[in-house]
């Protein structure tokens, strides 16, 4: 398999839930609002040998000639957004969900960005971010998706394709899902905002900002002990140094 981090760039987010660019070599952490958090947004690109698969699908920003940022992190690596074929959504918040769609100004209308991509979401969690909302949710053609035959909903626990598993693992928010994905023996972890950062698998802490953050310690402390033990690589959604990290020799 091949893993390929698909940065969007840092920002910093704070109690409104906007994420404001940060550039790490000239901005202070200090001078943002009381509370912000430091994140990376690196959705991946995992190659194995049936599939191109997208892990969460980024903020779904353009780039200064109207492509999608997400489009171009493809293109940047040699990869045609034609030709993912499955895009694996841990949960549907705007900084995880904001790529699903594409906007053509030419066509003034929303397309889905993976056109030839079957789309796997917990059947729950469209339902939680349909009634919830914004700020944490934008929700501007969810009803779209829902209603796309690319889509498969998941309803808790399983496996797909005999080789990738997911787990409903809530603690974030309620419907919140985990993977895996297997192939010759490499196991990929993706704990998405769950296990979002190296450091957070490292020390205990419970973060406010999660819908139950002592179930979000304690996974982290058994994908931890589990992963060394089983020698995972992890993906880390959030973390602005080490988007990889693997056991795996």
């Amino acid at each position: 398999m091949k893993i390929i981090p698909l940065s969007e760039g840092a920002f910093t987010i704070d109690a409104t839930k906007n994420f404001v660019p940060f550039n790490t070599d000239i901005d202070n952490l200090q001078h943002r609002a009381a509370g912000s958090l430091l994140v990376e947004i690196q959705p991946f690109a995992i190659i194995t040998s049936k599939d191109i698969i997208i892990i969460d699908t980024g903020m779904g920003f353009n780039m200064p000639d109207g492509t999608s940022q997400i489009h171009q992190n493809l293109l940047n690596n040699g990869i045609g957004h034609m030709e993912v074929t499955k895009v694996l959504l841990s949960h549907l918040h705007k900084d995880h969900a904001g790529g699903v769609f594409k906007y053509d100004d030419i066509l003034k209308n929303f397309f889905l960005s993976f056109p030839n991509a079957t789309y796997y979401v917990q059947k729950n969690e469209m339902s939680a971010a349909l009634q919830k909302g914004p700020p944490s949710y934008i929700i501007t053609n969810f009803d779209d998706l829902q209603n796309t035959d690319q889509i498969i909903f998941l309803d808790g626990d399983g496996t797909i394709d005999d080789y990738i598993s997911y787990q409903l693992s809530g603690a974030h928010c309620p419907f919140h899902q985990v993977f895996w994905i297997e192939e010759d023996g490499h196991k990929i972890f993706f704990g998405a905002d769950v296990a979002p950062q190296l450091h957070q698998m490292k020390n205990k802490f419970i973060a406010k900002y999660d819908f139950d953050g002592r179930k979000c310690m304690e996974l982290r402390q058994q994908w931890w002990q589990q992963g060394e033990k089983e020698k995972w690589t992890f993906l880390f959604y959030h973390d602005i140094k080490t988007p990889i990290f693997s056991f795996y020799i």
